[in-house]
C-alpha cells in the first residue's frame, strides 16, 4: 500500500503541488518569522557584546521604576575616583552609552527616522578598551564641537570628515565638526544613528551631571566577580555594579523584549495561515477521495483492509506535509527578508546581522507543517475506508454518506454557539492578557469552524442572490456557472470557508479600526481645548527637553503655552505615569472632566495630587487620601488627593497621577515635557503656524500642529498598524485562492466528459473560460458574504467590551466595498488556470474519457 500511495502522488502532481502550497506559504510564515526574530535578537545581542567585551565590571543608575520609559539616575563622578583607587582597578572610564541624541541634515531635518533610535555616546578617547564603536577613518572627538558619526549616515547624507553636522541632546540644536566616521562591528544597526562625543562635551549636550556608566577593568588575575564585589560597598544608593558578562545580558534582554512582542505577534498570523491551508488540504483530499472511488473500491475488492487504506491516505497527506514543510522551511529565509522589507516600507528599521536558522525553528516548522496537514487529511481518509468493494463495478459510484450526517446542523450550533460564548468571556474576563488572548483565539477558532460547518445548508440561498450578476451579465456560461456551484454546496462551502477566514478578519481589524480612530478624536476633543499641541516628531521619542515649550512662549501672538512634563513612579508597588501641570495655565488648554472636585482644585495643586478617577477607584483613594510616590531616583514623595477627575479613558491626554510642575521637577531627576499646548490671539492661521515653526526651529524633535490636525494624526495613528495588518491577512487571502484553484483544477479533471459535451455541442473557448470564471467568482463571493458580516459581527462584540474605554462602533461602509472588490479580483485570479485547463480540452478524448 505503500508503494501505492506513493504512486498516486506521482501520478497527481499537479494536485500535489497545489495541495502543498498552503502548508508552504503557512510555514514559511512561521519559519520567517523566528528567522527574522532570531536575526534581530543576535543583532542586539552582538551589540551589547561587543560593547562590554573588554569591560570586568560596569556601575550604572539603580532602576527604582520597573517601566521601559521611566528614566534612571547618574552615578555620582565621586564613585569613579573611590574606583580607580581599588587595588584591583586596572582601568576606569565614566562614559555615557546609548543615550538620544538627535543628528540633523543640512535641510533642519532629523536623521534618524520611523522609530529607529538615535543614538548618542560620550566616550574617552584615552579609554579605547571601553568604547563600543569602531573608528573606520578619522579621529576621536576631543573637544566641545567634534563629533564622530556612523558610515551609513555619511554615506546615506554624503557626510565626510571635515564636514559639518548639526546635533541635540537635552536642548536646542548645536552645530559639530565631523573629525571621523565609526559603526559597531558586525551587525546593521537599521536606521539607527550613532554620534559619538567626549565625555564632557556627551554631559553638556545630555545636559546631565555625573555619568549613566562607569566601565572597570580588573587587574590580570582578577575576575570580574571578585571586582564587582570590591566595587559594591563603594556605591551609594542610587548606584549598582554588575560584571560586564551581566551587563550585557541585562541591556540585551531588555531590548530583545520588544523582539519578543514581534515574533508573537508574526506568529498568531502564520498559525492562521496554516488554519486557512488546513481548510485547503482537507478540501483537497476530500474531492481527491471522492474522485478516486472506483480505485480505492478496486483496491478493497483485491483484499486492502481498511486500516491498509486509511493508512495509505494517511501517509499520502504525511508525504505532501513533511514535502511542503521543507520547502516552507527555507521559503522563510525568503519571507524574513520580506518582512524586514515590510516593517522598513512602515517605518521601522530594525537591526541586522548573519541570517540565523536555529535548530528550534527547523523542528517546529517541519513539525507543525506536517502534523497539520496529517490532521487535516484525517476525516477524509476516514471516508475513504467507508468505500464499499461493490463501486469498483459500478459506473459513477460516490462516496456513501456519513452516519452522522443528519447531526450536523445541531453540531455546528452548538460550536457557534459554544465559540460566541467563549469570545464573550474573553472580552469580559477580568484575568491577565495572556489568558484573554488565549480565550479569544480559541473562541473564534470555534467560530470559524462552526460557520464552516453549517454553511453548506447556505450555499443555495446565498448562490440565488450572488449569482445575479452572472446569470444576468454571463449567458448560458454564466447560468450553467451558477448551476455548478449549487451541485456540490459541500465543497463550495468548504472552498469559500478558506476565503471566509481571511475576509472576516480584515473586516475585524477594519471595522475595530475605525471605531478606535473615531472614538480617540472624540476623546481628545472633549479634553483639549489649546489652538496647537506641541508633540515629539518621532513615534520613536516620548518626550521634548523644557526648553521647546518656553522657546514657543516668546513667540508673537501667543498667549498661553502649558507643558505637561510626564515620567513613571513607584505608587501602591507599581509602575504608575505621572503628570506634572503648571496650575497657573492649564485650566486654560485643557478641559477637567471633574468628578470629585472643581476647577478651584487646579490652583492647590502644590499642596497634593490630582487622581483620574479610575485609578482613584481601583487603588481606594478619596479626596484627601495620602500615598506615596516613588521617583526613579529612589525619592520618595508623599501626596494628598485634592481632587479627581473623569477623562475619556479611550485616549486620556493627562497621566494617572497629576501633580504641580514645581513639585514634579523637584522630585524626578530629568524632567522632560510629553507634550504642550498653545493658545493664541485670534486663533490658528497660516501666519500664526508659521510663526510657531520658527520658534521651535532649533529642537527639530518636535512639532507643533494645529489642534485639529493633531486629533485628526491621533486617530489615525492606527493606520499605520492597520496596514501591516492587512499585508500580514494578505497571506491567508492568497493561500484561500490556492484553495480556489485547486477545487477549479479537480472540477474541471472530475467534468472532462461533460466539459467535452459542451464543447461538442457548440460552447466556445471563450464561453468556457467565462463559465470557470463565474463559478470562481461565485464561490468567493459566497466567502465575502460569510466573511464580512462575521467580521462585523466580532468587531461589535469587542467593540461593545470595550465601551467602558470610550471606544465605540462605527462601520467602515467604503473599506467593506473594497473588500468584496478584493473576493471578486481573487475569485478571477483563482480562475486563470483552470479556466485555461478547460478550455484546451481536446473535444474527442474528452468524451471517451471516464
Amino acid at each position: 500500500m505503500t508503494a501505492v500511495a506513493l504512486k498516486g502522488l506521482l501520478g497527481r502532481k499537479l494536485r500535489s503541488v497545489l495541495t502543498g502550497l498552503a502548508i508552504v506559504l503557512g510555514v514559511a510564515m512561521i519559519s520567517g518569522t523566528y528567522i527574522l526574530t532570531d536575526t534581530i535578537n543576535r543583532a542586539f545581542t552582538n551589540v551589547f557584546n561587543v560593547s562590554y567585551r573588554h569591560t570586568d565590571a560596569t556601575i550604572s543608575g539603580r532602576q527604582f521604576v520597573s517601566s521601559a520609559h521611566s528614566s534612571i539616575p547618574t552615578v555620582p563622578a565621586s564613585v569613579l575616583r573611590k574606583v580607580r583607587a581599588l587595588p584591583d582597578v586596572a582601568a576606569a572610564s565614566g562614559s555615557y552609552l546609548f543615550d538620544t541624541v538627535t543628528l540633523v541634515d543640512r535641510r533642519g531635518q532629523t536623521i534618524a527616522g520611523g522609530g529607529a533610535p538615535s543614538l548618542g555616546f560620550g566616550i574617552e578617547p584615552s579609554q579605547p578598551r571601553f568604547n563600543p564603536i569602531t573608528l573606520t577613518s578619522g579621529r576621536w572627538a576631543e573637544g566641545p564641537r567634534q563629533v564622530v558619526i556612523d558610515t551609513a549616515t555619511a554615506a546615506s547624507k554624503h557626510y565626510k570628515v571635515g564636514d559639518t553636522i548639526a546635533a541635540k541632546g537635552d536642548g536646542p540644536i548645536k552645530s559639530y565638526t565631523v573629525v571621523g566616521l565609526g559603526k559597531i562591528s558586525g551587525v546593521s544597526i537599521g536606521g539607527a544613528t550613532l554620534a559619538v562625543f567626549d565625555v564632557p562635551t556627551a554631559a553638556s549636550i545630555l545636559n546631565k551631571s555625573g555619568y549613566d556608566n562607569i566601565s572597570v577593568a580588573a587587574k590580570p588575575g582578577v575576575s570580574q566577580a571578585r571586582l564587582a564585589a570590591e566595587i559594591k560597598p563603594l556605591l551609594p544608593a542610587v548606584a549598582e555594579v554588575r560584571t560586564g558578562g551581566q551587563q550585557a545580558s541585562h541591556e540585551a534582554a531588555q531590548v530583545t523584549a520588544g523582539s519578543s512582542v514581534i515574533k508573537y505577534f508574526l506568529l498568531a498570523f502564520g498559525a492562521i495561515a496554516l488554519f486557512v491551508g488546513a481548510f485547503v488540504i482537507f478540501n483537497t483530499i476530500s474531492i481527491t477521495i471522492a474522485q478516486r472511488t472506483r480505485e480505492l473500491a478496486t483496491l478493497r475488492t483485491l483484499g486492502a483492509s481498511r486500516r491498509q487504506v486509511l493508512r495509505s491516505v494517511m501517509l499520502e497527506s504525511f508525504v505532501i506535509g513533511l514535502a511542503a514543510s521543507v520547502v516552507g522551511l527555507f521559503a522563510g529565509l525568503g519571507l524574513a527578508k520580506g518582512l524586514n522589507a515590510v516593517f522598513v516600507a512602515l517605518g521601522v528599521n530594525l537591526p541586522q546581522t548573519g541570517t540565523v536558522l536555529a535548530g528550534r525553528t527547523i523542528i517546529v516548522s517541519l513539525l507543525v507543517g506536517t502534523i497539520v496537514t496529517l490532521a487535516a487529511g484525517l476525516f477524509p481518509a476516514i471516508r475513504a475506508t467507508r468505500v464499499p468493494p461493490i463501486s469498483a463495478v459500478r459506473e459513477g459510484a460516490v462516496l456513501p454518506a456519513s452516519p452522522h450526517a443528519r447531526r450536523r446542523p445541531y453540531v455546528a450550533g452548538a460550536v457557534i454557539l459554544l465559540g460566541l460564548a467563549v469570545i464573550v468571556q474573553g472580552l469580559f474576563a477580568s484575568s491577565g492578557a495572556g489568558s484573554v488572548l488565549m480565550l479569544l483565539g480559541f473562541g473564534t477558532l470555534m467560530l470559524f469552524i462552526g460557520v464552516a460547518l453549517v454553511s453548506s445548508y447556505v450555499v443555495r440561498p446565498l448562490v440565488s442572490v450572488v449569482g445575479r450578476p452572472a446569470r444576468a451579465l454571463g449567458g448560458a456560461a454564466g447560468r450553467l456557472a451558477v448551476a455548478n456551484s449549487v451541485r456540490n454546496t459541500g465543497r463550495t462551502a468548504a472552498t469559500a470557508a478558506a476565503l471566509m477566514i481571511g475576509l472576516a478578519l480584515i473586516a475585524f481589524v477594519a471595522t475595530l479600526g475605525a471605531g478606535l480612530s473615531n472614538s480617540v478624536k472624540d476623546a481628545l476633543g472633549k479634553q483639549v481645548k489649546a489652538d496647537y499641541v506641541l508633540t515629539p516628531s518621532s513615534s520613536g521619542n516620548m518626550s521634548f527637553p523644557t526648553q521647546t515649550a518656553s522657546a514657543l512662549a516668546g513667540a508673537h501672538g501667543v498667549e498661553v503655552v502649558s507643558a505637561v512634563r510626564s515620567d513613571q513612579a513607584n505608587v501602591f508597588g507599581a509602575s504608575t505615569s505621572v503628570g506634572g501641570v503648571d496650575p497657573a495655565t492649564i485650566g486654560a488648554v485643557y478641559r477637567f472632566a471633574w468628578k470629585n472636585g472643581s476647577d478651584a482644585a487646579i490652583a492647590h495643586l502644590g499642596d497634593g495630587a490630582i487622581v483620574n478617577s479610575n485609578y482613584a477607584t481601583n487603588h481606594h483613594l478619596r479626596v484627601g487620601s495620602r500615598f506615596t510616590l516613588e521617583a526613579p531616583s529612589g525619592a520618595t514623595r508623599q501626596e494628598t488627593v485634592i481632587a479627581t477627575y473623569d477623562p475619556p479613558q479611550a485616549d486620556p491626554v493627562l497621566p494617572s497621577v497629576v501633580i504641580s510642575q514645581e513639585a514634579f521637577d523637584r522630585t524626578f531627576p530629568t524632567p522632560h515635557d510629553a507634550q504642550a499646548f498653545v493658545k493664541v490671539g485670534g486663533g490658528p492661521t497660516a501666519a500664526m503656524t508659521a510663526e510657531l515653526n520658527r520658534a521651535v526651529t532649533a529642537y527639530p524633535d518636535a512639532k507643533i500642529q494645529k489642534r485639529t490636525a493633531w486629533m485628526t494624526a491621533q486617530g489615525q495613528s492606527f493606520a499605520q498598524v492597520l496596514d501591516l495588518f492587512y499585508v500580514l491577512l494578505a497571506l491567508s487571502v492568497i493561500i484561500s485562492v490556492f484553495g480556489m484553484i485547486n477545487t477549479l483544477v479537480l472540477a474541471v479533471f472530475e467534468r472532462t466528459r461533460e466539459l467535452g459535451m459542451l464543447r461538442a455541442i457548440g460552447m466556445t473557448r471563450r464561453q468556457m473560460r467565462r463559465m470557470v470564471r463565474h463559478e470562481s467568482v461565485v464561490t468567493a463571493l459566497i466567502g465575502a458574504a460569510l466573511g464580512l458580516p462575521l467580521g462585523v459581527l466580532l468587531a461589535a462584540l469587542t467593540t461593545r467590551a470595550l465601551g467602558s474605554l470610550g471606544i465605540g462602533f462605527h462601520l467602515p461602509g467604503q473599506e467593506l466595498a473594497y473588500f468584496v472588490l478584493l473576493a471578486v479580483v481573487a475569485g478571477i485570479g483563482a480562475a486563470v488556470l483552470p479556466a485555461r485547463r478547460a478550455a484546451r480540452l481536446n473535444v474527442l478524448q474528452a468524451l471517451q474519457y471516464e
